[in-house]
C-alpha cells in the first residue's frame, strides 16, 4: 500500500459526505474512491478522534514468516505495517494493538487455528489473509474499538463465528471477502441483553463480499444503526441471510440473493430476539424468497457517500474481486 496514494484517496473520500435523511425504497449512492485504495463507508469517516482508517501509514513496514514475530508484532506499541507471509499458526484470539495494518503477501498468506482479537483498539487494516480453523472467532472486533477494515480476506472453518462486531464497536467496514461455507458468520450486537452498551453503536458497512454457502448471520444484528449491507452476492445460504433483531435498523441494497429461501427476517425478529428494522432497495432475488422489512432506518449518506453497483452485476464483480490474492502486498 502507497501511503500517498492512500492519503490522496482518503482525503478525497472524506470530502464527499452527502446529506442526510431517513433511508426509504429508492434511490443509490454518489460517487466514491475504488476499494482498493482505500476504505469507503464508515471505516472512512471522521469520528472520535480518527480520521478514517489509516492503519500502520507511518510506521516500519515488517514480514511476519513465524508465529512467534507475527505475535510479536501485533502486540507492537505504534504504527506498524506487517506483512504476513505463508502460514501462521496461532492459538485462541491473539489482542491486535491500534494502528496496524496487517496484509498478507500474494495469495498464500493463512492465519490458522486461531483469530485476532480487537479490544479497545482503533484505527487497524486486515487485508489479503486466509483464515482457517480458528478455534473460536477468526476476527473479534469488540470493546469500543473503532476504525477497523476488514477487507479481501477468506474464512474458512471457524468453530464460531468468522467476524463478529459487538460491544460498542463501531466505524467498522467489512469488505470484498468470502465467507467460504462458513456456519455463524457474522454477528452483530453481542446479545439481546446487552443494549445499554450497544444501542446507538455498531456503525458498520458491509459491501462486495461472497456469502457463499455461509448458513446464517450474514449478519445477524442487534441494536446497530445504521448496518449498510449493499452490493454483496448471497448464494445457497441454508438458514438465511441478514436478520435484524432487537430495534436494529439495517439498509439492505443493490445485492443479489440466489437460492435463499429466506434473504431477510425484521418484522418477526429471529430465534427469542424482538424484531428489528430494516429497509431493502435495487435487490435481486433469484430462485429467492421475500425479504421482510420493516419500519425506517438512518440512511448511510448521512454519514458517507457510496456508489452502488447494479445488484444484477454484483455476482460477476463480486467472485472476480473478493477473496485473496486479489490486491497487491
Amino acid at each position: 500500500m502507497r501511503s500517498s496514494s492512500f492519503t490522496l484517496a482518503l482525503a478525497l473520500l472524506l470530502g464527499a459526505l452527502g446529506s442526510g435523511g431517513v433511508a426509504s425504497a429508492e434511490g443509490a449512492g454518489s460517487a466514491a474512491v475504488s476499494a482498493e485504495t482505500a476504505p469507503t463507508g464508515f471505516a472512512a469517516v471522521n469520528a472520535l478522534g480518527q480520521n478514517g482508517t489509516t492503519g500502520g501509514v507511518g510506521g516500519p513496514t515488517v514480514t511476519a514468516t513465524t508465529s512467534e514475530q507475527f505475535l510479536q508484532y501485533i502486540d507492537t506499541v505504534g504504527p506498524m505495517t506487517i506483512k504476513v507471509q505463508g502460514t501462521i499458526d496461532i492459538t485462541s484470539k491473539q489482542g491486535v494493538r491500534p494502528n496496524k495494518t496487517i496484509v498478507g503477501v500474494g495469495s498464500s498468506a493463512v492465519i490458522n487455528g486461531g483469530g485476532l482479537d480487537f479490544y479497545r483498539s482503533y484505527n487497524v487494516i486486515v487485508r489479503n489473509i486466509k483464515f482457517t480453523n480458528a478455534e473460536d472467532d477468526a476476527v473479534n472486533i469488540g470493546q469500543q474499538s473503532h476504525h477497523i477494515w476488514i477487507d479481501h480476506n477468506e474464512f474458512v472453518a471457524p468453530v464460531d463465528g468468522a467476524l463478529d462486531i459487538n460491544r460498542a464497536a463501531e466505524y467498522v467496514t467489512v469488505s470484498w471477502n468470502w465467507f467460504n461455507k462458513t456456519d455463524k458468520n457474522m454477528l452483530i450486537g453481542h446479545s439481546d441483553g446487552n443494549g445499554s452498551q450497544d444501542a446507538g453503536k455498531l456503525k458498520v458497512s458491509i459491501h462486495h463480499n461472497f456469502f457463499d454457502g455461509s448458513k446464517q448471520r450474514n449478519p445477524r444484528v442487534r441494536f446497530g444503526e445504521p448496518v449498510h449491507v449493499y452490493n454483496n452476492y448471497y448464494r445457497n445460504n441454508e438458514l438465511y441471510g441478514i436478520a435484524s433483531t432487537m430495534n436494529a435498523g439495517v439498509l439492505v441494497e443493490g445485492n443479489y440473493f440466489e437460492n435463499v429461501a429466506h434473504p431477510c427476517y425484521s418484522a418477526s425478529g429471529y430465534a427469542d430476539s424482538g424484531p428489528g428494522r430494516l429497509v431493502q432497495r435495487n435487490n435481486q432475488f433469484v430462485n429467492s424468497g421475500a425479504c421482510e422489512t420493516n419500519g425506517s432506518v438512518s440512511e448511510p449518506r448521512t454519514f458517507y457517500s457510496y456508489t452502488l453497483d447494479p445488484a444484477a452485476n454484483v455476482p460477476s464483480l463480486v467472485r472476480a474481486g473478493a477473496g485473496v490474492g486479489k490486491i497487491g502486498a
